[in-house]
């Protein structure tokens, strides 16, 4: 029979289910708070009387929904 903690062997199968589920949270938090701050102070400029290349708008758009929908996604489902 096996010795280990019923608990402990749970969260290991669910570790090798889902590897490195914690570093990614993480990555996708430091991506998503990076895009919003870049998108802000975008705005900022734009709002200061710059001009606004479309493109690198629409980049920092993009970005600010693909990441946080990646957190989204990468939630526990129980």
């Amino acid at each position: 029979m096996s010795k280990i903690d019923p608990e402990l062997k749970k969260k290991l199968l669910q570790e090798t289910q889902t590897p490195f589920k914690g570093l990614r949270r993480v990555l996708w938090i430091a991506f998503s708070g990076s895009a919003f701050l870049g998108l802000l102070i975008m705005i900022s400029k734009f709002a200061s009387g710059s001009e606004l290349q479309q493109n690198n708008f629409l980049i920092q758009l993009g970005a600010c929904i693909v990441f946080p929908t990646l957190l989204f996604f990468d939630r526990n489902k129980d």
